[in-house]
């Protein structure tokens, strides 16, 4: 495949609503969005790294900065053979996942287009809907989060994931199982906690939670710190901002680090990566599940795609337009396609891509490259 030309656009959608968890409160998604372009073919792409590096050291801002100057014009006007072949050309950089995976996906929408197959083909899996998960932010009180637990719950949702931080947590927890006694919930932690907090994670053992996401803070220490954790809980710790890589996971699985593994496609470089990763927690009898980074309907419709691979087994986090933002800026937006389910593609690639207008109104910076 010759790339002929490369866009890529650092894109900022207003939320629906004040998102809070442990890192901030966010009012905007900044992600950034890739058009590539293959001998009259195109696809869209997205990478969605936060606008602070608190999530992660990578941001909006420097994987912008990193796509423009140093990355996609290694690739226009050259000839790419695969995946692992884009990969290849941009390892002189190193780490800046939600960088390099803004381009390798693009990549493989953009392969599956000139293929004429769903992504989700292309990438080896295979269904005609996933099943999603609802979330929930910090609430303004317990009476609110109830409610919004049980509308999900109404409309069919599989599972809830509870974000839990500091002064929202324990009795948190010990309200919403006394109200919902069977449901299946997890919490994400967001790396809000440290080994001293052992004795509080070993206390929502009795509350039978299907995870504890990321209960510990993504430092150099942070599978080693998680390993110790999970050999003093019965609840399964699941890794999230600790699993940059493949590499990472090898070493996690090594340690005994988690027992269940989010896979969010930027964070860990890519659908490649991500393919790689489920494949090998597979073989480890280790369920993974998609994570999302609130990413607009383009990057939303790629998260369906991979799910579809055989070791994703517990509902994604991968939600409707209308739950996140009043107007996606991806057409057509995601919806529903029954209960707790999401379709996965019907044409080659994807069907999404950005609304010109809303494009143009919504773009904070743009970086054009062509052979």
């Amino acid at each position: 495949m010759r790339i002929d030309a490369v866009d890529v656009y650092w894109v900022r959608i207003p939320l629906a609503f004040v998102w809070k968890t442990s890192y901030a409160d966010q009012h905007h998604t900044d992600t950034i969005l890739v058009r590539m372009e293959s001998e009259g073919q195109h696809a869209w792409g997205e990478s969605s790294p936060p606008y602070i590096p608190a999530y992660s050291a990578e941001h909006t801002v420097a994987t912008f900065h990193t796509v423009r100057e140093h990355m996609a014009g290694r690739l226009v006007g050259q000839d790419i053979q695969s995946a692992q072949d884009l990969l290849h050309r941009l390892d002189f950089v190193k780490g800046n996942q939600f960088a390099r995976a803004a381009l390798e996906i693009t990549w493989w929408v953009l392969e599956a287009k000139r293929q004429g197959v769903p992504l989700h083909v292309a990438l080896g899996g295979k269904g005609d809907t996933v099943a999603v998960g609802a979330d929930f932010g910090i609430q303004d009180s317990l009476d609110t989060l109830m409610g919004k637990i049980q509308g999900a719950i109404d409309e069919g949702f599989p599972r809830i994931k509870l974000k839990f931080r500091p002064g929202w947590d324990l009795d948190m927890v010990a309200a919403v199982r006394s109200t919902f006694p069977t449901f299946t919930f997890h919490i994400d932690c967001n790396a809000a906690y440290t080994l001293a907090d052992a004795d509080l994670f070993r206390s929502l053992d009795r509350y039978q939670l299907a995870m504890i996401e990321q209960p510990l803070a993504d430092d150099g220490m942070s599978l080693v710190n998680h390993a110790a954790l999970q050999s003093r809980i019965e609840t399964p710790v699941c890794l999230d901002e600790s699993g940059h890589s493949l590499a990472h996971i090898q070493a996690a699985i090594r340690l005994r680090s988690c027992k269940v593994v989010n896979i969010k496609m930027a964070r860990v470089g890519g659908l490649t990566a991500s393919r790689d990763i489920q494949a090998l927690c597979a073989q480890h009898g280790i369920p993974c599940w998609v994570g999302g980074m609130l990413e607009s309907a383009i990057g939303g419709a790629i998260c369906v795609e991979l799910a579809t691979l055989p070791n994703f087994t517990y509902p994604a986090d991968i939600f409707p337009s209308s739950y996140f933002y009043r107007n996606d800026v991806g057409k057509p937006e995601i919806v529903l396609a029954g209960r707790g389910r999401v379709a996965t593609s019907r044409v080659p690639g994807i069907a999404q891509e950005p609304e010109p207008d809303l494009l143009k109104q919504w773009t904070v910076d743009h970086a054009s490259f062509r052979a």
